[in-house]
């Protein structure tokens, strides 16, 4: 079916209706990877939510796969899912309510339209749901995220649905199978992209908090977002900042908000990652993400009791492996935790007295290779290139610096954002600091839980050489340390292909810790754990 825009565009889409006489709610999921796949998408069953008495309307946003108009991310997201939403409650077979819901981008969208106000919108459950598309998905830190952007790009946006000819589908084609020699020359897409993608070299030649991402972020319009929302999001997705800042966000409007975190990444949903696997309980299906909407629609849109009552949150602690529900999140009863750099170590307490020094070197030409974390990367939905990964082959090189606690004597439960303060002479060229927080388990394993990146550019060294404070946002973490575990801080110049490499040229830094400052990683410990 068509349904027509504010601007007169036709928005293809596709409808299924329960076999059930008079108006029902109707539930709207608007895509930019086609309509022919499974109608609830990549988690959730829509042919079950057709069943419990719900319609289903499955919408290809402007531009891509039936609609018209033209591509251009973001931008028409807003007034496209309003007038979606608008035109479903106009119709005879609709009982005037409608929830929207989605993954990724299709999340996005759903809030976006939240935003409009359409009448009739009760409800919205954003899937992995970033809450801004330059921080957080362009960039992070500061840094390009080139592993996900350009593969992102290439692979799910031109290959299909972009009305490509044969030959602009066989360059593309042949730029994804080389993706890896890409990632160490990203400028040799340049042409191809300023063809087909130019909105890719927009993205990456505007500065964060431009106008141009203020006007399509869902972080700016919060207080316009009436409609009740459930976020779901996995400790190594590489959105997960962005939905927990929109369920603080929504939340703090006075709106219904409720918060799930499980063990998984963009692209892995079962809780099992090749090096780790969480148990059943973990799946997303086991937890029955399906009825998690069902009760979330069944209670806005048809004003029925939930199923179960529940806390706001529940997060799957990693560890532990267990699910807990909590009132809020932040996490209320955390307490921060200061381990403080000293040599080799991580220690806990005032940190040393003496100052001193370690030095990092970075070379573009070998950087720090991605292993694991919130990364979504060729192989995704395998978890080869994300999550828990051990780090040892990492850590072994002379360009990563590892601070190692002691032997945990009880358990240690860090709930919530972490993040490194750190004393640093950059290279004049600028530099990136790296961090990540690492599990060392009694066996040597160095599992990865979260880490981040700061960028400093040329111009934010200091002019007479001197260190600059950098703060690394680590991210965010649910994660009992066991007695006879280790705390481990890793500190690095790149990740790469995650982050694009910066600067060019080989470059030398110096971390400081002890004396006067105290270069420490923060942890929120739950403190009656």
């Amino acid at each position: 079916m068509k349904i027509t825009a504010r601007d007169g565009c036709l928005l293809n889409g596709d409808l299924y209706r329960p076999d059930i006489s008079g108006p029902v709610p109707v539930l709207v999921r608007r895509t930019p990877y086609g309509t022919s796949g499974r109608p609830g998408g990549a988690s959730v069953d829509g042919l079950r939510l057709v069943r419990e008495g719900y319609a289903l309307l499955v919408q290809d946003v402007r531009g891509r796969f039936g609609s018209e108009g033209v591509f251009e991310p973001y931008v028409n997201e807003a007034a496209d899912g309003a007038d979606t939403v608008a035109w479903a409650v106009r119709q005879p077979w609709c009982d005037g309510t409608v929830g929207m819901f989605g993954r990724s981008y299709e999340a996005m969208a759903a809030l976006l339209a939240a935003a409009e106000r359409p009448p009739g919108l009760r409800a919205v459950a954003p899937h992995v749901a970033a809450s801004r598309f330059d921080e957080g998905w362009t960039r992070q830190g500061g840094a390009l995220q080139l592993g996900f952007l350009l593969y992102w790009v290439l692979y799910d946006l031109l290959l299909d649905g972009a009305g490509l000819t044969g030959a602009e589908r066989a360059e593309v084609e042949e730029a994804v199978d080389r993706i890896d020699d890409l990632y160490r020359a990203p400028e040799a897409a340049d042409d191809l992209l300023g063809r087909l993608a130019p909105y890719y070299r927009r993205w990456r030649d505007t500065p964060t908090d431009a106008p141009y991402w203020r006007r399509v972020a869902p972080r700016e319009s919060y207080p316009a977002i009436q409609a009740p929302a459930l976020h779901l999001t996995g400790w190594y997705d590489i959105f997960l900042a962005g939905a927990l800042e929109n369920y603080r966000g929504i939340r703090g409007q006075g709106v219904e908000s409720r918060l799930v975190v499980g063990p998984w990444a963009h692209g892995v949903t079962g809780g099992i990652f090749p090096q780790r696997r969480y148990g059943i309980s973990a799946d997303e299906q086991h937890l029955d993400v399906t009825g998690l909407h069902l009760d979330h629609f069944d209670r806005h849109l048809r004003g029925l009791e939930p199923r179960t009552e529940q806390d706001p949150v529940r997060l799957f602690l990693t560890g532990a492996d267990t699910w807990r529900s909590f009132p809020d999140w932040p996490v209320p009863g955390t307490e921060e935790y200061a381990l403080h750099l000293d040599g080799q170590a991580l220690v806990p307490g005032p940190g040393p007295a003496e100052p001193g020094r370690r030095r990092l070197r970075h070379d573009p030409a070998d950087p720090v290779p991605t292993t694991g974390g919130a990364t979504a990367l060729p192989g995704q939905f395998t978890g080869g290139d994300c999550g828990p990964l051990d780090q040892r082959e990492v850590e072994r090189r002379a360009d990563v610096l590892c601070f190692t606690g002691p032997p945990l004597t009880a358990p240690l439960t860090v709930v919530g954002d972490t993040a490194l303060t750190v004393l640093v002479t950059p290279d004049a060229a600028g530099a990136d600091i790296t961090g990540k927080l690492v599990d060392v388990h009694p066996d040597g394993r160095a599992e990865l839980l979260c880490d981040g990146v700061h960028r400093l550019t040329a111009g934010a060294v200091p002019g007479d050489g001197g260190p600059v404070e950098v703060t690394v946002r680590t991210g965010a973490v649910g994660h009992v340390f066991r007695p006879g575990h280790r705390v481990r801080l890793e500190i690095a110049a790149s990740n790469a292909p995650r982050f694009d490499v910066h600067p060019p040229v080989v470059a030398h830094h110096t971390v400081h810790y002890g004396g006067d400052h105290r270069s420490r990683l923060l942890l929120p410990r739950l403190a009656d754990d």
